[in-house]
């Protein structure tokens, strides 16, 4: 069991400078199950990528605004407000089924991610990823 009290935010080294996140179950980068939140500030955007594994993401808090495709299309945007659950399935840059983006408007958002790792993020342009900076 965990509290939110006891939840340690650190920052989330994969996007861009600002988010937090927090490891609530197992480690994501090895093999196993896994939980945790990812914490978004206002006005912050992640650009296109996909994931190696199938995920379970839960809206815990704002409204997260989320797209599929290879490239951010603000017009493709749909919103999905506190309790929406969304399934990334596990895809390749090669697919633009499964690339996605997604953003938070005017207010912080929550999202709980979980699955069966290991886990990454890989960003479909690699000048999106703020690791090779």
């Amino acid at each position: 069991m965990v509290t939110p009290n006891e939840m340690n935010w650190v920052d989330a080294l994969s996007l861009q400078k600002g988010a937090k996140i927090t490891v609530i179950r197992g480690d994501p980068s090895k093999v196993g199950p896994y939980i945790y939140r990812i914490k978004l500030p206002p006005n912050f955007t992640v650009a296109a990528h996909t994931h190696p594994d199938d995920r379970i993401v839960t809206v815990l808090s704002g409204t997260v605004f989320h797209g599929a495709g290879e490239k951010f299309d603000a017009t493709k945007l749909r919103s999905l407000p506190v309790g929406s659950v969304f399934l990334y399935t596990a895809g390749h840059h090669d697919d633009s089924r499964m690339a996605h983006f997604y953003m938070s408007q005017n207010e912080e958002v929550v999202l709980q991610v979980q699955g069966v790792g290991p886990t990454a993020i890989d960003f479909v342009n690699s000048a999106d990823d703020p690791r090779k900076r």
